[in-house]
C-alpha cells in the first residue's frame, strides 16, 4: 500500500510537470546552471504529446487542484485533530476513535482525487505514450530504489560525512 501511495504520488507530481512546463525543442543553459547535474526530462516532450494533449493535462489538473488542495488541508487538519486527542491531557477513547474515523475518510478523499485525476490524464494519452510513460516512471523509480538502497547501506558512523549548519557553526575556528 505505501508503495502504491508512493506511485500515484510521483504520478501526481509528473502531472504537475505537464501542467507546468513548456514544450521545448532544446533548452537553452541558464548562465549560472550547475552543469554536473542532469537536467530534468521533459516529459511533455519525450511522450510527444500534442497542443491539443497539452491543453487537455492543462484543463484536467485546473480543475482537480482546488479540489486537491481543500482535500489536502482537510487532511491536515484532521491529522492535527487526531495529535491533539491522542496527547490530550484526559484520554477520550471515543474522541480518538472519532478523530481517527475523521483522517481515513480525508485520506480516502485525497486518494480518491488523486486516482481520479491520473485516470483522467492516462485517457488522454495514446496507447504508445501510455507504455512510453510507464517506462519513464519505471526507471524513475529504479532510481529511486536505487537512492534509497544506498542511503540504507551508508555507514552511520562515517568521520567522512559532511556536518550541518548547525554544528559547523558550534565548532571552534582552528
Amino acid at each position: 500500500m505505501k508503495k502504491f501511495n508512493f506511485l500515484t504520488l510521483i504520478f501526481a507530481g509528473l502531472l504537475l510537470a505537464f501542467s507546468f512546463s513548456p514544450v521545448q525543442a532544446q533548452e537553452e543553459p541558464a548562465p549560472n546552471q550547475n552543469f554536473d547535474k542532469k537536467p530534468r526530462p521533459n516529459l511533455l516532450a519525450e511522450l510527444g504529446l500534442s497542443p491539443d494533449q497539452i491543453q487537455q493535462i492543462r484543463r484536467v489538473n485546473r480543475e482537480k487542484q482546488p479540489l486537491m488542495r481543500e482535500a489536502q488541508q482537510n487532511l491536515r487538519v484532521a491529522n492535527r485533530n487526531l495529535d491533539q486527542a491522542i496527547y490530550a491531557d484526559s484520554v477520550d477513547e471515543t474522541s480518538i476513535q472519532a478523530k481517527l474515523k475523521e483522517v481515513q475518510l480525508a485520506q480516502a478523499e485525497v486518494f480518491k482525487i488523486r486516482s481520479m485525476t491520473e485516470l483522467a490524464v492516462r485517457r488522454i494519452l495514446t496507447p504508445e505514450q501510455l507504455v512510453k510513460f510507464r517506462e519513464i516512471r519505471q526507471n524513475f523509480m529504479e532510481k529511486i530504489e536505487n537512492r534509497k538502497n544506498q542511503q540504507r547501506n551508508r555507514p552511520l558512523n562515517n568521520p567522512n560525512r559532511q556536518f550541518n549548519n548547525r554544528q559547523r557553526k558550534l565548532r571552534p575556528n582552528n
